[in-house]
């Protein structure tokens, strides 16, 4: 009997630091799913895939399997096994889908795919958080426009 993967959080500092690792394993080894819905413009971590929250539901299962398969990861990885999801604060969007994510994951995937465990996270404080920190460092954050965000 299996059950969905608990989520944990992530600090921006955290993640930055796998994100900046020159290890491969590291960076090659972790998936951004931006959940934002019109306020992703302005600005976004580096390789995020944004999935907008007002769609998720409806394409969570596609998300596991492209996932799985890493047909969404940059580097084309067969698998991931860290997820982080957030939008603008990580209070609800973020959380609610990285939620539904390992729901999903638990019903969509056999019992072999889910025996590879898979962290899922939530970055704690969100995008907002996220670039207050990072928005200068093109290595972490693309596409910045302060007028979005002060």
């Amino acid at each position: 009997m299996s059950h969905a993967p608990s989520v944990r959080y992530i600090t921006a500092d955290e993640l930055a630091k796998l994100l900046k690792s020159k290890s491969t394993k590291d960076i090659n080894d972790v998936a951004v799913v931006d959940v934002r819905d019109d306020d992703f413009v302005g600005g976004n971590i580096v390789a995020a895939m944004n999935v907008p929250s007002g769609t998720f539901h409806a394409n969570v299962q596609d998300l596991v399997k492209r996932l799985e398969n890493g047909e969404l990861h940059p580097r084309g990885q067969a698998w991931l096994p860290k997820v982080v999801f957030h939008c603008a604060l990580s209070q609800q969007r973020g959380p609610k889908a990285a939620r539904t994510y390992a729901e999903a994951r638990e019903l969509c995937l056999t019992e072999k795919q889910r025996e590879k465990a898979q962290q899922i996270y939530v970055l704690r404080d969100g995008f907002s958080g996220f670039q207050s920190k990072f928005r200068d460092d093109p290595e972490l954050v693309e596409k910045f426009n302060k007028m979005y965000h002060d």
